[in-house]
């Protein structure tokens, strides 16, 4: 027989076991479904405090720091990926087609505005808008890692800011 002061340390560890491996498995859930390209931080955000029950800030830091996770990956292999794709005769028009037009289209807004509009864009928090579409935007404008990565840092922090606040009934997007 066990005694009993030996069987509550065993439970309460076992236990206490089991409630870490949840917590962790939690954490890398918000991460995961913040770096996703659907969810971004309008998914994991409201998962991680209304599923979990985190707390505003820590669901702030997991959903930024996860949205920003595949950004460098993606800054770095846009552009090895287009040449890639280049190198195929239809897919070459296609992608030229595709990069001409989009720049025929936006250069001026980039023009005018500049490093405001990629921030702006990936700040805001709506469908086909964030770290993703801001990483193509770059590669397909040409602005460099070092520009580009604190710009979408930048509009990323500003989106789970306002995506933390509408969770929180502070503010609401659509009436």
């Amino acid at each position: 027989m066990i005694p009993p002061g030996l069987a509550l340390v065993y439970y309460t560890a076992n236990n206490l076991k089991c409630n870490i491996i949840e917590f962790m498995r939690e954490i890398v859930t918000v991460l995961l479904l913040a770096a996703l390209p659907i969810s971004e931080l309008r998914g994991a955000i409201p998962v991680a405090m209304g599923v979990y029950g985190f707390d505003p800030i820590s669901s702030y830091l997991l959903g930024v720091v996860g949205n920003l996770l595949p950004v460098p990956i993606l800054l770095k292999l846009l552009g090895p990926a287009t040449e890639l794709l280049r190198r195929s005769a239809m897919l070459n028009r296609v992608v030229s087609w595709l990069l001409t037009r989009t720049r025929a289209r936006h250069s001026a807004l980039i023009a005018r505005f500049g490093a405001v509009a990629l921030v702006l864009f990936v700040a805001i928090p709506l469908p086909a808008t964030g770290a993703w579409t801001g990483a193509l935007i770059a590669h397909v404008f040409g602005i460099p890692f070092r520009y580009a990565f604190p710009l979408i840092a930048l509009g990323v922090s500003l989106a789970g800011v306002l995506v933390t606040l509408a969770t929180l009934g502070i503010i609401k997007f659509f009436l």
